[in-house]
């Protein structure tokens, strides 16, 4: 009875031990997974677009756009959640501008838009490289869009004036300037601006007022001043034509300016 009991427990005492040494040896498993693979996709792709927007800023600060091109460039085709997509196609047109690569910046403004319609900087941006590529209407449409933005911007107003002039509305032009100047009456360049728009409709007193007004707030703006040089001329004014033309090539900042004040100072007899 007894050995049967001795027997029994060295059973029991056998079993313990296998066990424990099953949970000891046993192969390690692997740990439970916590991310998915989408979570860990979505990281991967974080932080290249974190890297790439660094190097692609650096690379616009020293002018490198045709590297800064190809970063942008990179992560637009990662497409990361906005408002990332819309800033790389933004930084990636101004690399394209700067590369004379107008339509292809102009498309990526146009796709930053679409995924950002209150993208007021690539509505500017837009309007000023249509119209340095002379695409007159695509100007036009992104004026108009940048004052739907932001209506009471200046610039948005200014932009809107300049295309304006430059597609022969001259109404519309009218209407931007003056209410710029409303807002601004010191605002220089708007008096010159306006001053265009008035000679196109024959009113030469009121464009030589706006010249005059342009040109004492800003002394140096030399296309205000050949301007109001020509306006003397047509009001038979010859010697103090001369005289504004001989300032502008004696001081006008831009050369091509001073040549043409020399020039034309030169033909008058």
């Amino acid at each position: 009875m007894r050995t049967a009991a001795i027997l029994a427990a060295l059973v029991l005492l056998a079993a313990a031990r296998n066990e424990a040494s099953a949970q000891t040896y046993a192969p390690p498993t692997s740990a439970p997974r916590v991310t998915s693979a989408e979570a860990a996709r979505r990281l991967v792709i974080e932080r290249e677009v974190r890297e790439r927007f660094a190097r692609g800023l650096a690379d616009e600060a020293r002018a490198d756009w045709s590297a800064a091109d190809r970063e942008f460039a990179r992560i637009v085709d990662l497409a990361p959640p906005e408002p990332k997509t819309s800033t790389a196609l933004y930084d990636r047109a101004l690399a394209l501008a700067h590369l004379r690569r107008a339509n292809d910046a102009m498309d990526a403004l146009d796709a930053a838009l679409a995924r950002d319609p209150g993208f007021a900087a690539a509505a500017a941006n837009l309007t000023a490289i249509a119209l340095a590529a002379g695409d007159d209407e695509r100007a036009r449409r992104a004026a108009a869009r940048f004052v739907a933005i932001a209506p009471a911007s200046a610039r948005a107003r200014y932009s809107e004036g300049l295309v304006a002039i430059r597609t022969g509305d001259f109404a519309l032009a009218r209407r931007d300037f003056t209410a710029l100047l409303a807002d601004d009456p010191a605002y220089a360049v708007a008096h010159y601006d306006l001053a265009i728009v008035e000679l196109h409709d024959g009113r030469i007193a009121a464009a030589q007022v706006e010249l005059e007004r342009s040109l004492a707030l800003s002394p140096g703006y030399a296309r205000a001043r050949l301007a109001y040089a020509e306006l003397l001329l047509r009001d038979g004014r010859t010697a103090e034509a001369k005289a504004q033309l001989a300032r502008t090539a004696a001081d006008a900042a831009d050369p091509s300016l001073r040549m043409l004040a020399h020039t034309l100072r030169e033909q008058i007899p």
